[in-house]
């Protein structure tokens, strides 16, 4: 596995980025929304098989290669796991020529300043260390902004940075994601604040480095151009934080420059019951329906 031909697919490859991320306080919600209800599984261990087989389904599906997708985040549960008799991480890139990245973020602290930072992360090093072992490229992790709060704001956007360099000194590209809640009453002034402190954080960075943003489809369409183009900058991806597959399609089309990186409007519409041919339809439509928004 070239770490190069990955990094290369990122920076100049089409496509967009698939979330199937799902962790253990949204998998309820994604597999009831696939149509398994909670009574279908006794205990976590139950639960995340049943999503590792629904991931499955999605990432064996011939509508889902890298001639559209750049790269897929993976749950920490998932990079344990095999798809076909291989690590999940290894069959992605060497089957998919999809890139591999692990969420790393243990979830969000109660909200302080408009804003949720991320609870700590304990033994990451040992986390980064196992997902190179296991052919992971890059990492994720979440915050969430509530309010225009410049405390709420800088807090989030420090520790993003603090634990991003941490990650960049173990050899993978994190993705930094700061989301801003699409109900937010200040989400345009949120968003304003935001984009001028990952400017000054991404400033400070060391000339060689470079990590991935995260963002939410913004008010402003041209608000994250500076950020697309900053040197520091390997990629700006959205999130759809809640929008439907639509209405995130066509925000994503007017923000030139950013690609998708969809999960629950990725698997929109996709359902245990459905035959092989019926999903992999609707698989199909969903992933070129984000691809064509995904290329501005």
């Amino acid at each position: 596995m070239s770490n190069k031909q990955q990094l290369e697919k990122i920076r100049n490859a089409h496509g967009f980025v698939a979330a199937l991320d799902q962790s253990g306080g949204s998998t309820p919600r994604a597999l009831s929304l696939y149509g398994i209800d909670d009574d279908a599984y006794a205990n976590d261990d139950e639960m995340f098989s049943a999503i590792h087989e629904m991931r499955t389904r999605i990432i064996t599906s011939p509508s889902f290669t890298g001639d559209r997708i750049l790269a897929a985040i993976l749950f920490e549960n998932t990079i344990d796991r095999e798809i076909r008799g291989k690590g999940s991480a290894q069959y992605l890139w060497d089957e998919k020529q999809i890139v591999p990245v692990l969420k790393v973020d243990k979830g969000l602290a109660d909200e302080e300043n408009g804003a949720q930072v991320m609870k700590p992360i304990p033994n990451l090093e040992s986390l980064l260390e196992r997902g190179k072992q296991k052919g992971i490229f890059g990492t994720k992790m979440r915050s969430v902004i509530k309010l225009a709060n410049p405390l709420g704001i800088s807090a989030i956007v420090s520790q993003q940075f603090d634990i991003g360099r941490q990650i960049l000194e173990s050899g993978l590209i994190p993705i930094i994601e700061p989301e801003v809640d699409i109900h937010s009453p200040e989400k345009k002034a949120a968003e304003n604040l935001l984009k001028n402190t990952l400017l000054s954080h991404l400033d400070l960075l060391q000339p060689e480095q470079q990590v991935m943003l995260k963002i939410t489809l913004p008010e402003d369409n041209h608000l994250y151009d500076e950020l697309i183009n900053h040197p520091h900058v390997l990629k700006v991806v959205a999130l759809s934080g809640g929008y439907s597959r639509e209405e995130a399609n066509a925000r994503l089309l007017s923000c030139s420059g950013i690609v998708a990186s969809f999960s629950r409007a990725l698997t929109e519409g996709l359902s245990i019951e459905q035959s092989e041919e019926e999903f992999n339809e609707m698989l199909d439509a969903s992933v070129e329906s984000i691809y064509q928004s995904s290329r501005t």
